[in-house]
């Protein structure tokens, strides 16, 4: 719907008189009341829900931000899922108000609060008016860094109406840092130790482990994660939620700090295959700023909502590779396997061919870990220092991994040398570059163990939609491979499990209630027949509604119903430290009111149908 010229005048008007009107940043807002209705849980909402209640009156975008950002307060300094709230998150659902109410809705995610990983930036000329979102991977090596830009992934979100609500805490330079045993799953300098929310201490797994506790408590509705191994698929089946690890190639990496160019991935994390899938379908397609995206097969994005379907099971051909299972099997498993056989029930209930032993022809584990080790560690290196150079600011001057290691060991607060940095070490030692002969060929090496001697020569030669496999078993050789996952809740252990800590004893890894996944694994760009699949089979169970998490935020859009005139709500920041209010210069008001009138240049230009990305 077209916005006629009076209609755009009024909302600029309204934007400036907001602005204006408070120059000083006091994050202060009328929270609406809405009608009284009946709300879902935010535990349990999803976007088709809130849509609902925005269109009927019962909701406003400000009302849902101010919720998640009281629920994030109560549980974060437990489990710290939030590294940091985005100052400027309530002015931004006002914006998006105010452009619902003129009959702009700008798609499904306008409104909607979205958690991003610490490692993917956001730019201060967007939605970020005071530059507080900062752009560090946990270590205090880069607090205070800026971007030059913002990232791809992030522009697509905001462009799409997200609200960006924060940044959801992540494993210290995406867990490339240390030995196993030295370190642990979610715990970075900066951000402290990510917990799980369904036993006490428990592990969250993987370096995307705020990103998955976050969305899982109802801290926001989604969340943006990184992959390069198991970070997306292994976060969320241990927080009971959906991770979607796409093809190599769907979604950009720009300006997202590298791993390695070869492996890494951004992808959705929600509570349902149908949320996961809305944010996928916002985030995927070229982008000019990475290369490897140019290698889809379509211009125009699929709608990965429309392969959401309750008969997707019905006459597909999924494969049970048991030798890429078997290996990781040991007593701690047994549970998890109980699960999956009678998951395999109900896929062939729902009308699907499932195909035992549809092995990979080789599975040699210590092979392709070597050649992962060699192509990890000279990516790293080499895409490290490009992306350092890139920095606009760089107040601790960083510009190596070698600068970084040593920054590391002489800061107290990264915890060296009880958390070592063996990883960063080995790579420093290696002495060869990504482009060398060596690293080549063992790329080489593992995109044929990872395709035809792996998932996709099983694909073919059983002529599969699809291999099916637990969450644990799933995710090697589509990381080495660069082919798309999706993980759906499986299960829980059981009551009497025996406890089992990680190998740093600091964590528990596994225990009574703890969540487990079932994971789709499929070809390149085979992303709609994965959603397809796993939203058959998760509207078939209902899993994740059988186990609540031991903790649990108590606000709920329900107790902003009180008919009150007005309701302040002065934003708070990081949970790390209270909010004390200083005296304002006028250079600070000065600052604040510019930072202000930029993002209602911004809107300005979105309203009047102009591109926004790059203003100033």
């Amino acid at each position: 719907m077209q916005l006629s010229l009076v209609a755009r005048l009024v909302y600029v008007f309204s934007v400036v008189s907001t602005t204006l009107s408070n120059p000083t940043g006091e994050h202060q807002c009328r929270i609406a009341t809405p009608r009284p209705t009946t709300f879902p849980l935010l535990d349990d909402i999803s976007i088709e829900n809130l849509h609902a209640l925005f269109a009927n009156g019962s909701l406003t975008s400000v009302n849902l931000v101010h919720a998640y950002i009281e629920r994030i307060l109560e549980v974060n300094p437990s489990l710290r899922a939030v590294g940091e709230i985005n100052p400027d998150a309530l002015d931004i659902a006002r914006a998006l108000d105010l452009e619902r109410s003129m009959g702009r809705v700008r798609g499904p995610l306008h409104g909607i609060p979205i958690l991003i990983k610490a490692g993917l930036p956001p730019s201060c000329h967007s939605h970020c008016i005071h530059c507080d979102l900062g752009q560090y991977p946990g270590s205090y090596a880069l607090v205070g860094a800026k971007v030059s830009r913002e990232s791809s992934v992030v522009t697509r979100l905001r462009d799409a109406g997200a609200v960006i609500l924060g940044k959801a805490t992540m494993g210290e330079w995406a867990q490339c840092r240390s030995r196993k045993a030295s370190s642990s799953h979610g715990w970075s300098a900066y951000g402290g130790q990510v917990l799980g929310a369904y036993y006490p201490q428990q592990d969250p797994s993987g370096s995307s482990s705020g990103s998955a506790v976050a969305v899982s408590l109802g801290l926001a509705l989604g969340s943006i994660a990184t992959e390069t191994s198991g970070s997306i698929v292994n976060p969320a089946e241990r927080g009971n939620v959906v991770g979607i690890k796409p093809t190599l190639g769907l979604t950009s990496r720009d300006m997202v700090i590298p791993i390695s160019i070869r492996q890494d991935t951004v992808g959705p994390i929600g509570r349902t295959v149908k949320d996961a899938a809305y944010m996928l379908s916002a985030i995927a397609g070229k982008d000019t700023f990475d290369n490897w995206t140019s290698t889809q097969p379509y211009d125009i994005t699929p709608d990965y909502v429309k392969a959401c379907n309750f008969l997707g099971l019905k006459g597909a051909r999924v494969g049970v590779p048991r030798n890429g299972i078997d290996y990781y099997l040991d007593d701690s498993t047994k549970p998890v396997m109980a699960a999956f056989e009678k998951a395999l029930q109900t896929v062939r209930e729902a009308g699907a061919r499932v195909i035992e032993e549809a092995n990979f022809s080789s599975f040699d584990v210590p092979a392709f870990a070597r050649n992962s080790s060699i192509v990890l560690d000279t990516d790293f290196v080499g895409g490290l220092a490009n992306y350092l150079e890139s920095l606009s600011t760089n107040p601790n001057d960083i510009h190596s991994l070698s600068d970084i290691a040593r920054f590391t060991r002489a800061d107290p607060r990264e915890e060296h040398p009880d958390r070592d940095t063996y990883v960063w070490d080995r790579q420093l030692s290696r002495n060869i570059s990504s482009n060398s002969l060596e690293s080549f060929m063992a790329y080489q090496a593992n995109l044929r163990m990872g395709g035809e001697e792996g998932v996709i020569g099983a694909l073919d030669r059983h002529k599969l939609d699809a291999l099916i496999m637990p969450t644990f078993a799933s995710f090697h050789l589509p990381a080495i491979a660069g082919l798309p996952v999706v993980t759906v809740p499986l299960g829980f252990y059981p009551a009497q499990t025996p406890l089992r800590m990680n190998l740093k004893k600091t964590m528990v890894s596994v225990a009574p209630n703890i969540p487990f996944g079932l994971a789709f694994v499929g070809r390149r760009w085979s992303e709609e027949k994965l959603i397809s699949l796993a939203y058959a089979f998760e509207q078939r169970t209902m899993i994740r509604r059988k186990m609540k998490p031991y903790i649990r935020p108590t606000f709920e859009l329900s107790d902003q119903l009180e008919p009150t005139e007005e309701t302040p709500y002065k934003l708070k920041l990081q949970y790390r430290a209270p909010v004390v209010d200083q005296p304002r210069s006028a250079r600070s008001v000065f600052q604040k009111t510019m930072g202000r009138l930029s993002l209602v240049r911004s809107w300005m230009l979105s309203v009047f149908g102009f591109q926004h990305h790059s203003l100033f």
